[in-house]
């Protein structure tokens, strides 16, 4: 049983990198498709019973927001990875700008985004920590050394 929790700003490729990397083996928890928190949690709550192995696609910037997915997922003894996608803000903005629809994001929204990120660390309950980080359409992972063990 996995739980995968993305992290970072809007246009670094977190549901990219779900569809190559996750698309055929975890279920995929996202607000951009379910759009209320309501049907979130009912969702998340259906796989946890169901011991179904999950991703949050979400930004989850801060340690408030991930901390429901991470306790939920402990509770129900999941092993709890976090993936961190790293960028400077004027590469998420330049790839944002040829996004359409409802996939473009206004510019505030990114550095709002921004403005209130904090780096996952392992003392929020992660087993597994990656960095990923988006290089001419070639996303580099690196796992994140836990300082605790």
């Amino acid at each position: 049983m996995e739980a995968i929790i993305f992290c970072g700003i809007q246009a670094t490729g977190k549901s990219t990198f779900y569809k190559e990397r996750f698309f055929r083996t975890h279920v995929r928890i996202s607000m951009d498709l379910l759009n209320t928190r309501n049907k979130e949690a009912r969702f998340l709550d259906l796989c946890l019973k169901l011991q179904q192995r999950f991703v949050i696609d979400n930004t989850n910037p801060t340690i408030a927001e991930r901390k429901r997915y991470i306790e939920a997922a402990r509770n129900r003894k999941f092993k709890v990875i976090g993936f961190y996608f790293k960028s400077k803000v004027e590469d998420a903005i330049r790839r944002n700008a040829v996004r359409q629809g409802k996939e473009f994001v206004p510019e505030i929204g990114i550095r709002g985004t921004v403005k209130k990120l904090e780096a996952p660390t392992f003392a929020e309950g992660f087993d597994l920590l990656f960095e990923v980080a988006l290089s001419d359409g070639d996303f580099k992972v690196t796992e994140v050394v836990n300082p605790l063990n």
